[in-house]
């Protein structure tokens, strides 16, 4: 498919909103890139594969941010990012059909939008936290990172609940170890498409310029201005149209 200016314009007015959004709170934006990439006839390669390279230049400009304000735990992320990668380089490296490529994608926006719709802090997350034991962190960002790595997202939309819900991490550092496993997440999903001969940008690396603008004003401005409750439903509602557009066309 191609691009001709109007629809260039569209898809980058989109796609410059969902990075600032989703940068405000340490993400990359590959989910909502999916979503707004999936109503429209790309190939799910294409799509994959440009939400990765959008994922990476957004989430390390978050990084930037909050490692500067002293948000980044490494002993935090260190678990998570040693089992994250290697399963995302070969979640890359293998192929799936286009109709089980929709499903599961279908389900990472139908996650994303509940993420994103309710509000997951419990009572006095920003307070005490623990750190999560080693045999439970190892696993679960070896799972995340083999589905991020297929599916073609970061794996932050399903790290930071996890953070979050049971306290791991206070919000500030969720958004900062999120931004941080979404860019090493990202990079080993795109080397194991580039070595399995999944990838392919096309014409959509057109949309790079709109996302690093909106990635760099909402990691600058920050969560707690630019997060509000009504802004990430509204969101939500994109991803769940996404979702059942993807499900319908897979099962016809």
């Amino acid at each position: 498919m191609t691009l001709d200016m109007p629809l260039l314009l569209g898809l980058s007015a989109l796609v410059c909103a969902v990075a600032f959004l989703y940068s405000s709170v340490g993400h990359g934006g590959a989910s909502g890139y999916l979503a707004v990439l999936s109503l429209f006839a790309f190939a799910p390669m294409q799509m994959a594969t440009t939400a990765l390279v959008l994922n990476v230049l957004v989430a390390g400009t978050g990084t930037v941010a909050f490692w500067r304000a002293g948000h980044l735990s490494w002993r935090l992320l260190g678990p998570f990012v040693l089992a994250a990668v290697p399963a995302a380089f070969l979640g890359g490296l293998l192929g799936v059909r286009p109709e089980l490529y929709g499903l599961l994608l279908a389900a990472v926006l139908a996650f994303a939008a509940l993420r994103l719709g309710l509000r997951l802090e419990p009572r006095g997350a920003a307070e005490a936290t623990q750190r999560p034991p080693l045999g439970v962190a190892l696993p679960l960002g070896g799972g995340i990172g083999l589905l991020s790595g297929v599916v073609g997202v970061g794996g932050g939309i399903f790290l930071s609940p996890l953070l979050i819900l049971l306290r791991w991490a206070t919000t500030k550092q969720t958004a900062a170890v999120s931004a941080a496993f979404i860019v090493a997440n990202s990079l080993s999903g795109l080397l194991g498409r580039a070595l399995g001969g999944n990838f392919e940008l096309g014409p959509l690396a057109a949309l790079i310029p709109a996302a690093f603008l909106g990635g760099l004003a909402g990691s600058y401005l920050g969560a707690s201005r630019f997060s509000g409750l009504l802004l990430r439903r509204l969101l939500a509602v994109v991803l769940l149209v996404a979702a059942v557009k993807l499900v319908i066309t897979a099962l016809s």
